[in-house]
């Protein structure tokens, strides 16, 4: 993956011992009119046995002069107090009633109250909630609810809900798990889910006798059950596919245009949508890595790239985004993602406001809407970490902002999370829906083992400060290639926090990012120097050592030394 400024820190975790394939808490949504009401329950802080709540009612019906709104929990969830409501609990369901000064609830008006509660096992987000006994989250055309409104689900469609990841399973690619199984110690992630990515043409019908498309989502009827389960699909195949970067250029040429429609996108979008599949939630991560190029790397110092300069000029990057989220949000069950980079990369105000632009232009043409956007992701395949726990970014040292060490470099952000959300401020500013969702690929931000600070840094410098507080271990924030210490992060979980649809492994922990040496290869991917752990640098990561492991195979391929790393730095650990 080509990354113009990477950057730092790893997450501390909120909560351990989180099943992957059984993602947690609760989404934010907007309202729409054919809504009768929408919730919005969200775990504010969860740990092994208890928990706190926030819950919103949004009334879009008649006005209400009181008000009951009912759920009930799938597991021993047990509330211990609240404020704001007087709640009741009956085994597993729950009432709540306004108190005395909040029962009048206009049309489009919100109340809402709060409880802690104690569990154990799984604290599984309610499924259905009825406000004085008319259902909520759902239209008035039918279609189910996930526990949130069913805005910004992209496209609008009836069905649609406000984040796929809430009260669903998440794939588990049987490929993958096999060869984690495979590894010592393997066996206690192999059941996480991690995307499928369709990284060349031929990976639809599957390559060298492994899983295609039609194969995956066959397995993951399977899994589904009669739940709700979401599919992580990565779609990666843009003509001059990732220009500031060798390891993982692709197959076609920087005018193959065409050839993406007509060969890539159309039968990927027959495919997801025929009716055998509606009953699966589908997650893409569109295109990592190429609209954020189009930004940073078509002119600015040490930035500029030949290739990338070639297709911000023949708008071949931003065609192929809009045909693909037309094409791929015209399926009713589809939910895009487009890729925003990380904080390291786009994270300073002369980055971030031209991304913003630019995303909304690639989502307005084309024939391409907002509607087809159901959020962003940061971070895909790299490693700055979510939460930044021993430092923030408005910390100084003897006057000076941190902002001034040479770690942080100005960036107006410290890690994945705070810039996740800052982005999505701005995105809704310009024109998105209110109800964006963003996610965080954790598959490789953990940072833990022995290097990981226990606190912050001694205050005698800020670059003192910073170097001993962060839990990025990298050398530079530049460095983006098979980094040495790194460690598994948060396993996926659904809504963290507020405007997080979820934490997700996009990145399937122990494949390569790119050959460490030259290798001979008929994928289209080259040699990055940024991969070889001998390289000296470039003004990109500050004429720094590259950080990379050595020995390691094609982008794509399987690592082992790699997955025994990340396992062994894993925070939270594992067990």
């Amino acid at each position: 993956m080509s990354r113009t400024r990477t950057s730092l820190v790893a997450a501390l975790a909120l909560v351990a011992g989180t099943s992957a394939t059984a993602l947690l808490t609760a989404p934010a949504g907007a309202a729409t009119a054919s809504v009768p009401c929408t919730v919005d329950y969200k775990v504010q802080n969860q740990w092994d046995t208890g928990f706190t709540t926030s819950v919103t009612v949004t009334n879009n019906s008649a006005a209400k002069s009181s008000w009951s709104l009912k759920w009930s929990y799938a597991g021993n969830q047990q509330i211990t107090n609240g404020w704001s409501a007087k709640i009741a609990q009956s085994g597993a369901a729950v009432t709540a009633t306004n108190e005395t000064y909040n029962g009048a609830l206009a049309t489009g008006g919100s109340v809402s109250f709060g409880f802690n509660g104690s569990y154990s096992g799984t604290n599984a987000v309610p499924a259905t909630f009825t406000l004085d006994g008319v259902t909520c989250n759902v239209d008035d055309g039918g279609g189910t609810g996930g526990g949130g409104g069913t805005g910004g689900g992209g496209g609008g469609t009836d069905g649609r809900v406000a984040n796929p990841y809430v009260g669903a399973k998440a794939y588990v690619n049987p490929e993958w798990s096999a060869l984690a199984t495979a590894e010592p110690g393997g066996s206690r992630i192999a059941n996480q889910p991690t995307a499928v990515w369709l990284d060349r043409i031929a990976a639809i019908n599957g390559v060298n006798g492994g899983m295609g498309l039609r194969a995956h989502l066959d397995e993951a009827l399977k899994q589904k059950g009669s739940g709700d389960l979401v599919v992580q699909l990565v779609i990666y195949d843009l003509p001059g596919r990732d220009c500031s970067a060798l390891a993982s250029n692709g197959e076609l040429g920087p005018n193959d245009l065409d050839k993406y429609k007509s060969q890539y996108i159309d039968p990927i979008a027959s495919i997801l949508s025929d009716p055998k599949y509606a009953g699966l939630r589908i997650a893409t991560v569109v295109e990592p890595d190429s609209l954020p190029n189009l930004v940073t790397n078509v002119g600015g110092t040490n930035t500029t790239t030949d290739a990338c300069v070639t297709m911000k000029s023949n708008g071949n990057y931003e065609k192929g985004v809009s045909y693909a989220l037309d094409k791929l949000g015209a399926v009713p069950n589809v939910y895009n993602y487009i890729d925003a980079g990380h904080h390291g990369w786009l994270g300073w105000d002369s980055n971030l406001g031209p991304s913003v632009q630019e995303f909304a232009k690639v989502a307005t043409s084309n024939g391409a809407s907002v509607n087809d956007v159901a959020g962003f992701i940061v971070n895909t395949a790299n490693y700055g970490a979510a939460k930044e726990p021993n430092f923030k970014v408005t910390d100084s040292v003897n006057g000076q902002t941190v902002r001034q060490s040479k770690w942080v470099d100005w960036n107006q952000y410290v890690d994945e999370q705070s810039f996740a959300l800052g982005l999505r401020d701005k995105l809704v500013a310009a024109g998105f829906d209110s109800g964006l969702g963003m996610l965080i690929d954790t598959s490789r931000n953990g940072w833990g083992g022995s290097a990981r600070p226990t606190g912050p840094g001694p205050m005698t410098s800020v670059d003192d400060y910073v170097n001993g507080s962060r839990v990025d271990r990298r050398i530079h924030t530049g460095n983006w290639c098979n980094q040495s210490g790194a460690g598994l992060g948060e396993r996926p979980t659904a809504a963290p926090a507020a405007g997080i649809d979820a934490y997700v492994w996009v990145k399937p922990p122990g494949e390569s990012d790119g050959s460490s040496s030259a290798v001979s290869n008929d994928e289209g991917k080259g040699f990055d120097r940024m991969c070889d752990p001998t390289y000296g640098g470039n003004p990109r990561n500050g004429n720094s050592p590259t950080g990379a492991l050595a020995n390691a195979p094609l982008a794509g391929h399987w690592f082992s030394a790699q997955f025994q790393q990340l396992m062994q730095n894993a925070y939270p650990p594992l067990p």
